[in-house]
């Protein structure tokens, strides 16, 4: 991620103009974008004035997030026990800003924000179920990961890692009780009705083991004959907790859970990791890698779209393109076994570059790939695209326009089907995108037909960046040559002990990475991916934050699916395109 902070030097200034001393410091980080820690009692104004009174606002809330600081060595000023962080974004002006309010450790709380950014009423569950948080405004508290029974808050410091921590799990039928018990949604006391027209409502547990939810996903439906009146979106059921998992992992060594963060993402997941890591490092990657690491990520874009394209046809009534788009995924996976030695969870990527170059007739096989592909998917858009079927159900349907899509996080092709041309390889290149001739497809319905619509020109745009990777493959190094990266030469370390010890150092305890914080950002096939690192200077990352798409879209359900049918809750769900790997973490 390249930013300049110096754009925003007068809404910094505006901030301190409108609230003073509440404005306690900017943060020096490195990050590219001001870091400005204020009061919590100033929160809500603060977010409020980003949002609506500057010019050029900022109007997505990237994310929010808390980090336990108890433990860390290098803290910075303002932080006490728990720091509750949001990340900011104007598309206008393609320019971030990081707000950070210090609680206390033993109970911290905060001003909610969820009435001026909506997005944020998930992202404040977590930080609550996650970091004990109470957030001041909010109605409830309800964990949104974690069972409701659960005791403690899994990402503070002091809560264990591992399970062998703990004594052995006994299922008792009393246990069993209270877990179901404690997963029943009462309407009422959410608020919501139970009759319409005098008529009681059904309430529907859809998921979390139903083939329409493409995963352990459950949304609870009050149902008035075939017709939503309300919907209650049930995660957690895939939580693995990936984030605490990155603070016992080396460096290296958390690149593998990256891929399933994602697990249809391939590589694209390391990517924003590895982004962190390197600008925490001052690493350049070299120019062979990073084309062959661009190549990648589109190779695992056509896999996620051909997947969502045929399951998308699937869940509206057609059942012949899954099968076919099933052989050209084959055809891409041959590509990507052969290229990496592995096809869903590659672990590919390396700081500073790629694990090895690219093996002998790559290019044969890319280019097979690139010339069978084209015909094919004109062959879908005619038995898809241009189906009545397909048309009737999902022309006009589950639709929503660009200001909600932002107000809820939405980024990815549900933010370009609405018309916004927003997508993070034009906006901010990473790995030389700016090298590569390539259009951003949009909607302007935003409804489902146009996220499927662009999602099948991306695919169209990726096969054109990877014939340009094809095409224009630099020579060189696929690492870079940097102590951080890579362990001394071994000849010589068997004659200089002044080499033999930082390459022991290096193999037995992992890269140290230099105290600070870092940010990548990607846009991955879902839409805008984020990881937030904190070094405190060891050899494993202090807190990692990952920002998924998937977690975002999925919070806009209950103010989308009322007034649809249960066929169209289908559908539209399909459209999302969201796996609960990504939402879960």
């Amino acid at each position: 991620m390249s930013l300049d902070a110096t754009p925003l030097a007068p809404v910094v200034e505006a901030l301190r103009a409108q609230f003073g001393p509440a404005i306690l410091s900017q943060q020096e980080t490195g990050e590219g974008f001001p870091v400005l820690w204020i009061t919590p009692e100033a929160s809500p104004g603060v977010h409020h004035f980003l949002r609506e009174r500057v010019p050029q606002p900022f109007t997505l809330l990237a994310d929010l997030w808390a980090v336990d600081e108890t433990r860390r060595q290098h803290r910075p000023g303002p932080a006490r026990g728990v720091t509750v962080q949001s990340h900011l974004i104007s598309l206008e002006r393609n320019a971030d800003i990081r707000l950070k309010v210090a609680c206390d450790a033993d109970a911290p709380r905060a001003r909610s924000i969820a009435q001026v950014f909506p997005a944020a009423d998930w992202y404040e569950r977590e930080a609550f179920d996650m970091f004990g948080v109470t957030f001041d405004g909010r109605a409830s508290h309800r964990r949104i990961l974690m069972p409701a029974t659960w005791q403690g808050h899994p990402l503070r410091k002091d809560h264990y890692a591992r399970a062998t921590e703990q004594p052995p799990f006994r299922m008792t039928e009393e246990f069993f009780a209270a877990e179901e018990a404690a997963n029943t949604i009462d309407p009422a006391a959410l608020g919501l009705p139970v009759l319409k027209d005098g008529e009681e409502l059904m309430q529907l547990n859809f998921g979390p083991h139903h083939p329409s939810t493409h995963g352990v996903f459950r949304i609870v439906l009050g149902l008035h004959g075939e017709e939503v009146i309300w919907a209650v979106p049930d995660i957690g059921y895939h939580h693995r907790g990936a984030e605490k998992m990155a603070e016992r992992q080396t460096w290296h060594g958390f690149i593998p859970y990256t891929d399933r963060i994602d697990y249809l993402g391939g590589v694209m997941s390391e990517l924003p990791y590895l982004m962190a890591v390197e600008r925490m490092c001052g690493i350049t990657v070299p120019a062979r890698a990073q084309v062959i690491r661009v190549m990648l990520c589109e190779f695992y874009r056509i896999m996620n779209h051909l997947l969502f394209y045929g399951t998308m046809a699937q869940d509206v009534g057609q059942m012949s393109p899954v099968f076919y788009m099933f052989t050209d995924r084959e055809r891409g996976y041959r590509v990507l076994e052969a290229i990496t030695g592995a096809r869903m969870h590659p672990a590919f990527f390396r700081i500073g570059g790629v694990a090895m170059d690219l093996p002998n007739g790559w290019d044969g096989l890319v280019r097979d790939f690139l010339d069978w592909m084209p015909p094919r998917l004109d062959d879908y858009r005619r038995m898809v695209m241009n189906s009545d079927l397909f048309r009737i159900r999902t022309v006009g349907v589950g639709a929503y326009d660009t200001e909600t899509a932002l107000k809820w996080g939405t980024t990815g092709p549900g933010l370009r089907a609405t018309g916004m041309a927003c997508d993070w390889r034009k906006l901010r290149p990473y790995s030389g995108y700016d090298q590569f001739e390539f259009d951003v497809p949009t909607g302007s319905r935003g409804d489902i037909y146009d996220r499927t619509d662009v999602r099948e020109q991306e695919m169209r745009q990726s096969l054109r960046i990877i014939r340009q990777c094809l095409d224009n493959m630099p020579g060189g190094p696929v690492k870079a040559d940097h102590p951080l990266t890579t362990p001394p030469d071994r000849a010589a370390m068997q004659h200089d002990i002044d080499t033999l010890i930082p390459h022991f150092l290096t193999m037995a305890q992992g890269t140290v990475v230099p105290r600070g914080e870092a940010t990548g950002q990607i846009e991955t096939h879902r839409g805008l991916a984020q990881y937030a690192l904190i070094s405190d200077g060891g050899t494993s990352s202090y807190r990692t934050r990952i920002r998924t798409p998937s977690f975002a879209h999925l919070q806009m359900l209950p103010h989308i699916l009322p007034g649809m049918t249960v066929a169209d809750v289908v559908a539209h769900i399909a459209s999302l395109d969201f796996v609960m790997s990504d939402v879960d973490r």
